[in-house]
Parts: structure tokens; sequence; C-alpha cells
């Protein structure tokens, strides 16, 4: 007797552990904007000034921990292909946004933080841009996503109204979706017709995605590509002229409002407490010429990045910083903030850790678990620096408040500057990367020069996949 009331007990004891164990992993609600500077959100001195309030994005900071050195890549693709595999874009052969057409994106060797959430049990859904593969066998359906409805990028949508583009015979842009074992399917035309609309019809598509997976025992993953604030800048005919201040700052209040949507459905779905919900994005602000006419019919409007010079595709703290909030009610400290170093990458592992996924081990991996940090069990990120890429060059190195570059581009698509010697730059002084420091500074050369020695060495133990290689694809040292 006593022998079965010890074995029943321990039974009881492992079911309730496991149990636990489910409960313990958060769901995670991914919002990743595109093309949405630093300065754009109220909680790092935009809002009003950009031409209206963003409540909602004030109160995910407000609730959760702020970053301010938020780093990712130049570009949409090497940004995204950082972000959801924890290695830089050049490792995966998606440094550069692709315009030669073809075969682009992530192999299906490369494996994604969704296929690592997927792995630990979780439902798992993409809605938005995707930029990291549009054909056979490149989708995000063959990345670990259940499910997905979305675009490939969104300048596209103006093709149709540029002379010559009819005569050229190609494929017209279109909106695809997807569930994972079946191919894509064409939904509609991506114009501009469209443009406006598609954010709000993903927000909807996650909304629904939350209700029914809220029921679930399994927890969920939804990453939430949404397609503004990218070129071409049309709002939604619900809020068209709302703010009184232009296209942007509606298009600001649109954004604000459906991720207010997002945190609602949450709270209906009594999940709230037990949701991690990140909002940041994946490059600095736009950089075409605002109003020119012989650059497309829209006329283009720019973003900001706050106190921090370029724009995308430039190697300036206004390409690399984003803004950043993360919220778990009762696990990251509210009202926290930190300019500590975190990269977009880190993402990744720091999930893993969150939901108790497996980083992979056989290939060079960048990202760092930030889920002590996030959490407030430690004051400091565990990243203290990043490599400046631009396409498959490297400018240089930023290692905490210092930046050391060897090349330099100040405009997007504009001229590369090289160096004889690196410039150095402080940029808690000089956040505008104007003056460079190295001398007397030349200590920050020599204390940020190793983790770009580091860096470079992997290469030779993982080389990195080239551009447009098909699948299947199996590394050479394999």
């Amino acid at each position: 007797m006593k022998w079965f009331s010890r074995t029943f007990l321990l039974s009881f004891f492992l079911l309730f552990a496991t149990v636990a164990s489910a409960q313990d992993k958060p769901n995670i609600v991914f919002i990743f904007l595109d093309n949405f500077g630093w300065g754009e959100p109220g909680f790092n001195g935009g809002g009003i000034i950009r031409g209206t309030a963003t409540p909602e994005m004030d109160a995910l900071a407000a609730e959760g921990l702020r970053l301010t050195n938020f780093n990712v890549e130049s570009q949409c693709t090497p940004s995204r292909a950082a972000t959801m595999t924890g290695r830089y874009g050049i490792r995966s052969g998606n440094h550069t946004v692709p315009l030669g057409g073809g075969v682009y994106g992530l192999t299906q060797w490369e494996i994604t933080m969704a296929e690592m959430l997927k792995d630990a049990g979780y439902n798992t859904a993409m809605y938005g841009k995707w930029h990291l593969g549009w054909s056979a066998g490149r989708y995000p359906t063959n990345q670990g996503f259940d499910e997905f409805y979305g675009v490939e990028t969104t300048d596209v949508t103006v093709w149709r109204t540029l002379p010559g583009f009819a005569e050229a015979e190609m494929e017209e842009p279109v909106v695809k979706q997807g569930v994972s074992g079946e191919p894509a399917s064409i939904v509609r035309d991506y114009d501009l017709d469209y443009r406006g609309e598609i954010d709000g019809d993903l927000t909807k598509k996650a909304i629904e995605f939350i209700e029914a997976k809220s029921a679930d025992d399994a927890p969920f993953f939804v990453y939430l590509a949404y397609t503004q604030t990218h070129y071409p800048n049309i709002a939604s005919e619900e809020f068209d002229g709302a703010t009184g201040n232009g296209v942007w700052a509606d298009i600001l209040l649109q954004t604000d409002t459906y991720i207010g949507r997002i945190v609602d459905a949450l709270e209906t779905a009594g999940v709230s407490d037990d949701t991690v919900v990140i909002f940041t994005a994946d490059n600095g602000p736009e950089a075409l010429p605002v109003g020119n006419a012989n650059v497309s019919p829209v006329p283009a409007v720019h973003g900001t990045a706050g106190p921090w010079r370029g724009t995308l595709f430039t190697s300036l703290e206004g390409s690399m910083r984003v803004p950043f909030a993360i919220k778990w009610p009762g696990k990251i400290p509210a009202g926290s903030a930190s300019n500590d170093v975190v990269h977009s990458m880190d993402l990744f592992p720091t999930f893993a850790a969150f939901a108790g996924g497996k980083v992979p081990g056989d290939r060079a991996f960048d990202g760092i678990d930030q889920s002590g940090f996030f959490l407030g069990a430690q004051p400091n990120s565990n990243r203290d620096g990043v490599i400046v890429y631009m396409g498959e060059q490297i400018f240089g190195v930023k290692w905490k408040d210092w930046k050391v570059l060897f090349k330099e581009n100040t405009t997007a698509f504009g001229v590369t500057n090289s160096f004889d010697t690196p410039r150095v730059y402080n940029l808690l002084n000089d956040p505008h990367e104007r003056e460079s420091v190295l001398f007397p500074h030349t200590w920050a050369v020599e204390k940020a020069l190793p983790q770009l020695q580091e860096h470079i060495e992997t290469f030779k133990e993982y080389p990195p996949v080239p551009p447009g290689t098909p699948d299947p694809y199996e590394p050479p040292n394999d």
C-alpha cells in the first residue's frame, strides 16, 4: 500500500510537472514593421511631433522593456534573414535585397525561429512581408510556419503604373497564402488599390489565429510582419485623412491602432499574461526623394530616425537602430529601459530560452540569449558589439557606444568612401557620426576589432551559403 501511494504520488508529481512546464511556455506575438525609423513612436520622442500620438506603441514600452540600442541589418532581406535564423545574412546568402530575379531566400537547410518553436510544440503563423524567397520551397510554410498570408515585398505595387512594365511581360505582383505541406496559392493582385488595405487584413488574420489557438493546449507564435511604413505610403480608407496631418501621420495612427487591436485580442482571449509581445522593425526609414514625380506616381514620404543620422541602406545608426519594446506581464519588469547593445539575431535564442527550444549547434550562430537581461535577472546585455555589414562587405564594427568604420556611405544608394585610417565615432557625444575621434581614442579600435577577427575566423569552419543556392543544400564540410 505504501508502495502504491508513493508510486501514485510520484506519477502525479511528474504529470503536474509536465503540465506546468507546458503552461510555462509563453505565446509569442512578434510585430515587425518595415522601414520604420527609431524616432517614429512616442516612446522614442516621436508620436505627436510626427502628427499623431502612438498610445498603443507607448503602452508596450511602458509595460515592459524599451531598448534604445536595438540593432538590425541595413536592408530588408538581410535583416529578416538574420532575425529569422539568428545568423548574419551573409551566412545564408541573403546579404542584400534581391534584384536579379530567380531563386533566392533561405535554403531549407536553414533553421528559423519558427522551426525551433514548432519543434518546441508551438502553433505558428506568419502574416505580412516575407522577402526571404518567393518560389516553391522558399515560402514561410517551408520554414516552420503552419500557415501564411502575405507578400514578397511592397515597392512592387507601383509596377503596373510605370511606363514599360506592361510591355516587359513580367509576372505581376500578387498576394499569396499557404498551409504547411501544401503548395502556396495566389489570393489576389498586390497593387496600389490593395496597398493601403493589406495591413488591416493582416491584423484580422492574426486576431483570428489568436482567437482560435488560445483555446488549444499548445502555445502559439505569430510573426506579424506589417508592410508599413515601406514605400509607397498609402493609408487605409479607414484612416485616410483621420489625423488631418497628412498621409504619414494617418499611417502612424493606423499602425498604432492595429497594434492596439492585437493587444485587445490577447486580453479578450484571456492570454495576455501568458504572451510575450515584441514590437520592432527591420531597418531605418525610407530614402527615396520626397515628391519626385520621376521616381513614381506616388510621392515618397520620409520617416525619421530621431537623433541618429542616416536611412536604410547606410552604415549610419539611423539605418541600424530601430524602435524596440517587449512586454511579458509579471515576467519582464514594467517601465524598464536600457541603452545596451542588442541585435535582432538575439531574439532567436531568447525565444528558445523562453520556450524551452533548441538553438542549432551544427553551424555558425551569431545570436546571443538575452533572456536573463530581458527578465531583469541581470543588469546588462550579453552582447557588447555587432559587425556593420553593407551587402557582402564589412564596413566596420560597433562596440558599446563606439563605432569603428573602414568604409562609410551616408546616403542610400550613394557613394561609398573608404578610409586609409578608420574613423571612430563616440555615439553618445556624436549621434550624427560627423567627427572622427580616432586620435586620441585609438584604444577604441583595439577594443572593437577582436570581435571582427573572431567573426571572420568562423567562415573558415562554416563557409557561407552562396546566394541563389538551390535545395537541397549540404554544407561543404559535412
